[in-house]
């Protein structure tokens, strides 16, 4: 083991020029629950300093406005969002994500920012929030960008940030009338797991019909999969089984992940079918109650 560095910002602008100096020796924490695993596992070489930016103030923002929507603080732990009233009426989809990250005492540390930003493809949290049409807020040397989060992972633990930046906060749009939103996931063990698959969901209903969709899935391609064909193909139509059917085939279609120790490829496509049908169905049903 190796001598590492520690450093504890309390601004964004002083996180970015501490990230921006050290260069690719740097590595952002917020929770840590993924990076310090990675460290003791040695997956990390050459980093010679954590910024722990978990007391950042705009880090730890939770921002709610009945026109503008929600935002989170990238370092806000999960138990702070399930256990938040507010954004379990407006948000239940959320909420669906962050009480399944890891058990109680990582959730007590983990946050929706760190899961984004570890770009893992079984992340739990990224796959409804792209249905959410999330956004990301980032600050780096040359100031401030927003990226929608289905551009954000490029690749297996890999994402659209450059040297110095870091992800401030997550923002979603006020939720439309008749919106309803939902993540499941298929796990071999009742909890504590990684997902085979996993499906983020959003619907706006109109007179019965689905006005618009939003889908995304998880641990079935290298990073999660925006298919944006499912909102394309069954807008307009009835919120009925036979729509949902199509939904499900599409993303059975989009689908491309890889046989492992915990399913093969024609197993996760199946699940990606299933799962996509249930959770827009969860979906539905919550926008009608709202």
């Amino acid at each position: 083991m190796h001598w590492i560095d520690y450093a504890s910002p309390h601004s964004v602008r002083e996180a970015v020029d501490l990230l921006n100096e050290a260069g690719a020796g740097a590595r952002p924490m917020a929770g840590g629950t993924d990076v310090l695993v990675q460290l003791r596992a040695n997956a990390l070489p050459g980093v010679e300093l954590v910024v722990d930016i978990k007391n950042v103030p705009e880090l730890n923002e939770i921002t709610m406005d009945p026109e503008l929507g929600l935002t989170l603080g990238a370092a806000v732990p999960c138990y702070k969002i399930y256990g938040n009233q507010a954004i379990k009426r407006a948000y239940p989809g959320l909420i669906d994500a962050a009480s399944l990250i890891g058990g109680t005492q990582i959730q007590g540390r983990a946050s929706l920012g760190g899961n984004l930003c570890n770009a893992a493809p079984s992340g739990d949290s990224i796959p409804v929030m792209i249905a959410l049409s999330g956004v990301a807020r980032i600050a780096g040397p040359n100031g401030e960008r927003e990226v929608p989060l289905e551009d954000f992972c490029t690749g297996v633990r890999q994402t659209v940030l450059q040297q110095g930046e870091i992800l401030v906060a997550l923002h979603f749009p006020a939720p439309q009338a008749n919106a309803g939103a939902n993540y499941m996931r298929f796990i071999p063990r009742n909890e504590m797991d990684i997902a085979v698959a996993g499906v983020g969901s959003s619907v706006v209903l109109e007179n019965g019909n689905i006005k618009s969709a939003r889908v995304s899935l998880a641990s079935v391609a290298p990073t999660p999969l925006y298919v944006k064909e499912i909102g394309d193909a069954i807008a307009g139509k009835p919120a009925n089984e036979e729509t949902l059917q199509i939904a499900g085939q599409i993303a059975k279609d989009a689908a491309k992940p890889i046989t492992d120790m915990r399913g093969t490829i024609e197993y996760r496509r199946h699940l990606c079918d299933v799962l996509t049908r249930r959770s827009l169905q969860i979906a539905i049903d919550r926008a009608k109650e709202s």
